[in-house]
């Protein structure tokens, strides 16, 4: 009998380059039947590889070189989750090669795997979480829940989440007791709980049992026990209450005798079959039935482990991974599976349910022969369930129908067939004969809410025929019924009849069907004109194209006089405006300006339309009064100008906007046409059209117009509106004519007033030519542009004497000079200027250009009383006092006191006028407003150098000094004498000295610096104790007359020495500063000169033993000991009681020997000074001085010498016996034993080096007592160096170089009874024996053959 499975092998990795290794739990991950990922690393030179292959897609390989711990595929999209070191969660699209999610786990993960198509699960050693990788507001994974102490020291091997994600498990193995112990942990997320159980594989499952309105939730898993025995565990998780509970099932589960620890590792459930597949680590496949827990199957599929499995992608079957590499499905084989339950009648039950439950074929005719028992039997309600759950639905047949239709019906029962339409029902949907023949009796008995019932629960196919029957009952459920069956037509027409015009369009081409359109639409607006008008827009409106023509659509609206209609379409379906729809947009046009005007207007107004008949619409617009949108639509000239003089029909706005488009030849010739036809309603008009387009037209040219037809009124208004922004001459000239003309003085007034754009002298003759009765225009023009002269010439001769004074009275008293002038001009009298002067306000005229005016006459004293009447309204203007000043000048009129008390007046321009009149009231006007080169120049000019000079000095300048001081000037000399002998002396201003000494300083003047300042600081003034000028003094003499310098400083008290000491310094004058420091009793610093400038240290010692300061001696003391002069340095030191210098000292003296100077000078600093450096070198100074007692001595006291440092350069040096003092101070032990060794005292260099204990030290003194034959002391030493093995060779070539072979014998022979004696020691006593005593080789080699290296002795 043929298998009840099938068995294939998907694909063998091995023969996709997959390494062996590479095949294993650790490595090689399935979560779907789609990809199967591997992590491979062939050796630690090649870089680690992710490789996946696609099983669905002829098992492409794809490689990436990847670095991971793990990685697992999605379930059937490229999408790769990675973990790296244990924590990093990285997952990736490779198909779009971006980055989904990245994170970091607080802990490592031991477990992971995709629960489902969006998420992750990952078992950590505490916990377990979830992330959803599509959630893009989960950017980390979530805690479910923590885990449980069971599954301690486990390894984790699954985890499994059931459909609605409320119950999770996770399954751990470890070894214990010698077999593998399965432990898992069960989670419900609602109540919150874990449960304990033992088990090795498990899985989640639905079951939907019949008679139950809702499926079971379950639970199965496996387990083998201690005992061996393997059990199959089937339990409902979350009972349905509507639901029969479902029984609980537990069946053993056999392994063969051979398989002693085999046990479950993997399994699956079919929703498909409802069948348990489960795996064992043999490779034994188990088939159970969900429900009882049957076996159904049992077999071995793979002699090696399967260590993965994973459900096929149609739930009917299993596929796994073995460690060959073998990729195995495992399904269900529909053709065999029910023969082969058949052959055990025990199985008949399950094959029958698996056979009805799943369509499987294999068991008909018993379903066949068991329905025509009942049939016959007349249990016609268990035939009817027997065909109900017939496999493939078999017995479902319109003769099975027609055979419960004539089947008799029992009295006070629901008719067979009823019964039979009602298990059908409880089994699932009806098909389309079934579901046919049963609604025709339900609305015959007009139960209509049975047939929405069962549409609803999808109860019922859906056909054309279906749809027929309940056309009659219900249309919109009918259209349900038509789109489920797929039937267009019908769709079409039902949605016509239900008004839902706006589904046909998308409707039909979804399913791709092409109804008549037209007819649709005639009847459409029959019915609803509104939805019709809808309905064309979106079959002219498809994205495919127009289904309909719109022509025609025009007419089948129009044939119903449905103009309003049709306007809509249209509107819609020529928004493009394309240029073939030109007709339509005619015919558009056309239908509204014959019956709805105001719609043609407005259609005409937005601009929608281009491409229509332009001037048949123009003729019908102008005869439905539209004269405006004729206007747009023709180009007729004559047609225009017909139009267009009909203003009062017209808008202005749009007329404006109407001649903006028309070229300037049209324009002109239309606004002659309006002034033409009715000037006097059409001139306000042509005015705003010519202001709106003057610069397009011209205003030449609509001057030209206006004066053709001699409308100065429409001149006037025109260029009033362009007049205050045109530039042109000609329109300002005009609009004055025109506002004369129109008696406009006003406007005249404000044109002359504020325009800038006329030609002044054209419009001032006009206006005195028009002789207007007001002479203010004319005043403003003369006044704005100057033409004041022939102003004053036109009212002068005219006598109009009012208009001059109110001129200058009113209109600009600022031209009072000018017609003063002018009237001076023409010989008028003096009484009318004065009279006329008299009358204005000389605040308000300019009295520099009247004086000028005036003056420019030699009429200036007709001033004098307009000139005293602005002094007294307290005038300040300098033209004023300028006048008055020259006035007083001409008259000798007091001027000196004038000049000198006066503030108002201009000094340079008076100056300058009394220059060659008075130079000595012109330098009362120059330095009273310090013109300093007017000044210079005069009195350079007339020798008045003594009042230069005061003024230079008073005036304190450093500009006008460096100009008087220059070489350039030819009277330096004369200036230079007069501020030595008079100006200087003279000032009781320091500060203004101050600056004529830095002037003298920066011209480079050194001696005549000098003489100006012996002039004021030896001879008796004021600035004789100046300390800047006596520090100014010296410091000049430093640098030009240095032979003066010494008898300055003997002659001056106040000045720096300081800084005059630095500056002679830098000159080489180091007497002079030596002699300025000692005047200052400076003696520190006078020491340094000595020292460092003079150099000469017994002048310094001279001068130090003079002072007698600590400062001073030790200045020369460190200059005595850089020159070597030890003793005295010391010396010097030691009076000045200074330390601080004892490096140097210490240093130097050593060198020198100077060892008792040096001690002198130590014992000194010890008195200040505790330094290492200081008691060190004391120290060694006794032991270079051979003081022992002192030494030892200073050692017992408080000190802070370096002792040893000390005791190291004694030895090295050679002063042994200090050396001894040192060690045994610090007992040095092992230098000690070293020194002792030089001094001859062996036995206490011995016990020194056996304190010392050190190996180097027995070597030296060892060496140190056999050159001096200190045989036995040297033998103590030897001891304690042949006990190393490394030290034993020297000491041997040592005495044997000395040529001392007894001792050597001697030493070797003691060392034989020592306790740490080596092999070493009796090899190197034979080969002794045998080079010098040959006679005891024999007996020393028979007491110690074994202790000896007989090779290295033969």
């Amino acid at each position: 009998m043929a298998l009840p499975i099938r068995f294939t092998e998907l694909v063998q990795l091995t023969s996709l380059d997959i390494a062996p290794a590479s095949i294993s739990f650790n490595t090689c991950t399935l979560e779907s039947d789609h990809f199967v990922c591997v992590r491979q690393k062939l050796n630690e030179q090649d870089k680690p590889q992710v490789i996946i292959i696609n099983l669905k897609n002829n098992n492409e390989v794809i490689k990436r070189a990847i670095s991971a711990d793990s990685a697992i595929m999605h379930f059937n999209r490229e999408i790769l989750a990675l973990k790296a070191q244990g924590r990093t969660i990285q997952v990736f699209d490779l198909g779009a090669k971006a980055k989904l999610k990245s994170t970091i786990m607080n802990e490592d993960v031991v477990f992971w795997k995709w629960y489902s198509e969006r998420s992750l699960g990952l078992v950590t050693d505490t916990s377990v979480y979830h992330w959803d990788v599509f959630d893009p507001t989960q950017t980390a994974p979530v805690k479910v829940f923590e885990r449980n102490a069971n599954l301690s020291g486990c390894q984790i091997i699954n985890y499994r989440v059931n459909d609605d994600e409320q119950w999770m498990v996770i399954v751990g193995i470890s070894q214990r007791e010698g077999r593998v112990v399965g432990s898992m942990q069960l989670y419900s997320k609602n109540r919150g709980i874990s449960q304990n159980i033992e088990g090795h594989a498990a899985a989640f499952g639905t079951f939907h049992a019949e008679g139950n309105p809702n499926p079971h939730k379950l639970f199965t898993f496996a387990v083998r026990n201690a005992a061996g025995q393997g059990k199959l565990h089937v339990v409902e998780i979350d009972p349905s209450e509507n639901n029969t509970r479902f029984v609980k099932k537990a069946v053993d589960v056999y392994f063969p005798d051979e398989a002693v620890n085999d046990f479950p590792v993997a399994m699956q459930i079919s929703k498909k079959y409802s069948i348990i597949y489960m795996i064992t680590k043999y490779g034994f496949i188990h088939l159970y039935d969900l429900e009882t827990a049957t076996c159904i199957f049992m077999n071995r599929i793979s002699s090696e482990t399967i260590f993965i499995t994973t459900p096929d992608s149609e739930s009917s079957g299993i596929v796994g991974i073995n460690r060959k590499g073998q990729v195995l499905s495992v399904s269900v084989d529909e053709n065999t599976i029910i023969p082969y339950l058949l052959q055990n009648p025990a199985n008949s039950s399950l094959a029958v349910k698996l056979a009805s439950r799943a369509g499987l074929p294999g068991a008909d005719n018993l379903y066949q022969q068991q329905f025509e028992t009942l049939f016959a039997q007349g249990q016609y309600s268990e035939a009817a369930e027997v065909a109900a759950n017939s496999p493939r639905g078999f017995l479902r047949t319109p003769e099975t129908i027609n055979r419960f239709k004539s089947a008799p019906q029992q009295p006070g029962q629901l008719s067979v067939i009823l019964q039979y339409f009602g298990k059908l029902l409880d089994k699932g949907k009806l098909n389309k004969y079934e579901s046919v023949e049963l609604i025709k009796p339900v609305l015959a008995q007009n139960r209509k809410n049975l047939l929405d019932k069962w549409m609803s629960e999808g109860k019922l196919e859906s056909s054309e025929e279906l749809g027929d029957i309940v056309r009659l009952h219900d249309l919109e459920l009918a259209l349900t019924i038509y789109r489920e069956a797929n039937v267009p037509p019908k769709v079409v027409a039902a949605l016509a009849e239900t008004g839902r015009f706006d589904e046909v369009i998308p409707y039909a081409r979804e399913a791709g069907y092409q109804p008549d359109f037209t007819g649709l639409l005639q009847h459409i607006v029959r019915a609803n004109p509104e939805k019709g008008a809808e309905f064309a827009t979106q079959l002219v409106n498809n994205p495919g194209g127009p289904l309909v023509d719109i022509s025609r659509v025009v007419d089948i609206f129009m044939s119903q006089n449905m103009v309003q209609q049709a306007t809509a379409f249209l509107l819609d379906a020529l928004r493009d405006n394309q240029p073939e729809q030109g007709p339509l947009q005619t015919r558009l046009l056309e239908m509204n300006l014959i019956n709805a005007p105001q719609v043609a207007d407005a259609i005409l107004g937005n601009e929608m339309f281009s491409h229509y008949d332009k001037a048949r619409i123009a003729q019908l617009c102008e005869q439905a009064g539209l004269l405006q949108r004729a206007l747009e639509n023709t180009d007729d000239p004559a047609s225009i100008k017909r139009i267009i003089v009909q203003t009062d029909k017209l808008n202005p706005e749009w007329l404006q906007q109407y001649f903006g488009r028309m070229s300037v030849e049209q324009s002109l010739d239309s606004m002659d046409a309006m002034l033409t036809s009715n000037i006097r309603q059409n001139l306000a008009a042509v005015v705003q059209i010519a202001t709106k387009f003057s610069d397009l037209l011209g205003s030449s040219r609509l001057i030209a117009l206006f004066e053709k037809h001699r409308t100065a009124e429409g001149l006037y208004y025109y260029l009033g509106s362009i007049v205050n922004l045109s530039e042109d001459e000609n329109v300002v000239f005009k609009y004055l004519e025109a506002a004369v003309t129109m008696q406009q003085f006003q406007e005249v007034e404000r044109i002359v007033r504020e325009n800038n754009h006329y030609n002044p002298e054209k419009v001032k003759n006009f206006l005195i030519e028009a002789r207007l009765a007001e002479q203010l225009p004319l005043i403003i023009v003369c006044d704005r542009y100057n033409f004041v002269k022939d102003l004053v010439i036109h009212l002068y001769r005219s006598q109009q004497y009012k208009s001059i004074e109110a001129y200058v009275q009113r209109i600009n008293p600022a031209r009072t000079p000018a017609v003063v002038g002018a009237l001076l001009a023409l010989d008028c009298e003096e009484s009318i200027i004065k009279n006329l002067l008299s009358s204005i306000d000389p605040a308000a005229v300019p009295m520099d250009e009247l004086v000028s005016e005036v003056e420019n006459q030699n009429r200036l004293k007709l001033l004098l009383p307009f000139l005293e009447k602005a002094l007294a309204a307290g005038d300040q203007t300098p033209a004023v006092h300028n006048a008055l000043a020259k006035i007083a000048i001409d008259s000798n009129n007091n001027p000196e006191a004038f000049l000198k008390e006066n503030n108002f007046y201009s000094t340079e321009t008076v100056g300058k006028y009394l220059e060659k009149r008075d130079p000595n009231l012109a330098f009362i006007a120059y330095s009273k407003g310090q013109h300093d080169i007017e000044l210079i120049n005069l009195t350079n000019d007339n020798g008045m150098h003594r009042a230069q000079a005061r003024y230079v000095l008073e005036r304190a300048d450093p500009e006008v000094w460096s100009f008087v001081l220059s070489d350039n000037n030819p009277h330096r000399r004369s200036l230079i004498d007069q501020v030595i002998a008079t100006a200087a002396p003279e000032s009781t201003e320091p500060d203004k000295v101050a600056v004529a000494v830095k002037a003298f300083l920066d011209a480079d003047l050194p001696g005549e610096l000098i003489e100006l300042l012996e002039r004021l600081i030896l001879e008796p003034t004021i600035f004789s104790d100046n300390a800047s000028l006596q520090n100014l003094l010296l410091l000049t003499a430093c640098k030009a007359h240095k032979g003066r310098l010494m008898d300055y400083i003997s002659r001056l008290n106040e000045f720096s020495s300081e800084e005059i000491a630095n500056v002679a310094i830098s000159q080489g004058l180091y007497e002079e500063a030596l002699a300025i420091y000692e005047k200052v009793n400076d003696h520190v610093s006078a020491a340094n000169v000595l020292v460092d400038h003079i150099v000469s240290i017994d002048r310094a010692q001279e001068y130090a033993e003079r002072v007698d300061l600590p400062e001073v001696w030790s200045k020369v003391a460190k200059a005595q000991l850089d020159g070597l002069r030890i003793t005295d340095a010391i010396e010097s030191y030691l009076r000045a009681q200074d330390p601080s210098n004892y490096n140097e000292v210490i240093e130097t003296a050593t060198h020198a020997g100077k060892d008792e100077d040096l001690v002198r000078f130590l014992k000194m600093a010890r008195k200040t000074q505790r330094e290492p450096a200081v008691d060190t070198a004391l120290a060694f100074s006794y032991a270079r001085l051979d003081q022992l007692p002192e030494l030892e001595d200073f050692l017992r006291s408080a000190n802070v010498a370096d002792v040893e440092a000390c005791g190291d350069k004694a030895y090295e040096e050679g002063y042994h016996q200090a050396a001894k003092v040192f060690f045994t101070n610090n007992s040095n032990w092992a230098k000690l034993a070293t020194t002792l060794v030089h001094l001859g005292e062996y036995q206490n260099a011995v016990d020194c080096a056996r304190r010392a204990n050190s190996v180097k030290v027995w070597k030296q003194v060892n060496e140190a007592c056999v050159a001096k034959k200190e045989f036995r002391l040297a033998q103590i030493c030897g001891l304690n160096l042949i006990v190393h093995a490394e030290e034993l060779q020297e000491v041997v070539k040592q005495y044997e170089r000395e040529g001392y072979f007894e001792e050597l014998i001697s030493l070797l022979e003691a060392g034989l009874g020592l306790e740490r004696v080596h092999m070493g020691v009796f090899t190197e006593l034979g080969i002794a024996l045998s080079k010098y005593h040959p006679e005891r080789v024999m007996e020393h080699l028979k007491l110690f053959w074994s202790r000896i290296n007989i090779p290295k002795v033969t």
